[in-house]
């Protein structure tokens, strides 16, 4: 074939529309490692992110998950260098902090604990314990109150305690010092507890909530998606599940950091908009499988009640976090300044306008 200058052109002009039509990933793939501790939608913004290629169009590659089963391990991940990124509880960046290491809070995916909800004994409940308040009366209650989190000092524990310190039993105490805390451990063990009368009440997340409800063994005292109640205890929203990273990570990659922040808040923006069973459709046999169907779409309802569609951690909701994480989850306060970093999340949102 003999190349003219119109065909060389041509093709040339061809190859760079191909170009501009291959997605970034393709081109220059980053490679990054991502952690959060179970695969269910509490954290559908790394799913979706993957699911629907937005890591990708971001210039990333994120070949799997590090999913070590808690979230303590997520953190310990996180601050070992085993992953650049991930998405859990807000207050273990804290902790991370406190041990020598800054990390920093990227956004914010909900606005309220899923597992602040406290269940109570139906034969409770039938007695007259029918609300927080009244589980701190050892008249209805027949003895100190047992109350069971999964593990002392655990997400459920620290939520638990700030609930029932904030509450006052008929006496005018806390209803916190009219109970003992437990250890229940999983799903199995909590509400197995709860059905035998082991527990008086359990820290429940929503699947626990409705299992009590449903196969009624239990009933709720204190539902987070009560905005009133929820506001009564804690003030207001707080970034209760959030993206973090060690302030050396963004430091050193911050290109890095606002693709993995892009990434995340175009997923945020998907949820918000697609139709429940598009989700349950996009997630459910890749990732939870375990539950059915039903459960799944249940579960993407409740969530999308609390989720954070702005992804934004402003003072006034750190600081409501802040009474809750202090003294049992940090031991000190952490400024917001040196905890939180918005720049990405505001990037982001400039470059994603819904």
């Amino acid at each position: 074939m003999t190349w003219t200058r119109r065909r060389f052109l041509t093709a040339t002009g061809a190859a760079a529309v191909a170009a501009r039509r291959t997605p970034a990933w393709a081109l220059a793939a980053k490679t990054i490692t991502v952690s959060h501790s179970v695969s269910t939608f509490v954290y559908g913004q790394h799913l979706v992110a993957k699911e629907k290629k937005f890591f990708e169009d971001e210039g990333l590659a994120a070949p799997s998950f590090i999913v070590p089963g808690g979230g303590a391990k997520v953190a310990q991940a996180l601050a070992a260098g085993q992953a650049m990124f991930a998405l859990g509880d807000s207050n273990h960046p804290l902790k991370i902090t406190e041990k020598g290491k800054d990390a920093l809070m990227l956004f914010a995916t909900d606005t309220r604990c899923s597992y602040a909800n406290v269940v109570v004994r139906k034969e409770l409940f039938d007695k007259g314990v029918k609300s927080v308040e009244t589980l701190g009366d050892p008249k209805l209650v027949g003895r100190k109150a047992l109350v069971a989190a999964t593990a002392i000092g655990s997400g459920t524990h620290v939520y638990g305690v700030y609930v029932l310190k904030g509450l006052k039993a008929p006496d005018g105490r806390p209803v916190n010092e009219h109970v003992e805390w437990v250890s229940g451990g999983a799903s199995t063990t909590m509400l197995g507890g709860l059905k035998a009368g082991k527990f008086d009440a359990i820290m429940a997340v929503p699947e626990w909530q409705w299992a009590a409800e449903e196969e009624g063994f239990g009933k709720a005292v204190y539902d987070v998606q009560d905005e009133k109640a929820w506001t009564r205890v804690f003030g207001g929203p707080i970034p209760v599940t959030v993206g973090y990273a060690l302030r050396e990570t963004i430091e050193k990659s911050p290109d890095l950091a606002q693709a993995y922040v892009n990434a995340c808040y175009r997923a945020q923006q998907w949820i918000h908009r697609a139709k429940d069973e598009e989700v349950v459709e996009l997630l459910h046999r890749t990732y939870m499988d375990t539950f059915s169907r039903e459960i799944v779409l249940r579960s993407v309802k409740y969530y999308k009640t609390i989720f954070d569609w702005d992804f934004m951690i402003d003072e006034k909701s750190y600081e409501n976090g802040m009474k809750v994480w202090v003294p049992l989850a940090a031991d000190r306060p952490v400024p917001y300044a040196k905890a939180v970093e918005m720049a990405f999340v505001k990037k982001a949102r400039a470059k994603f306008k819904s």
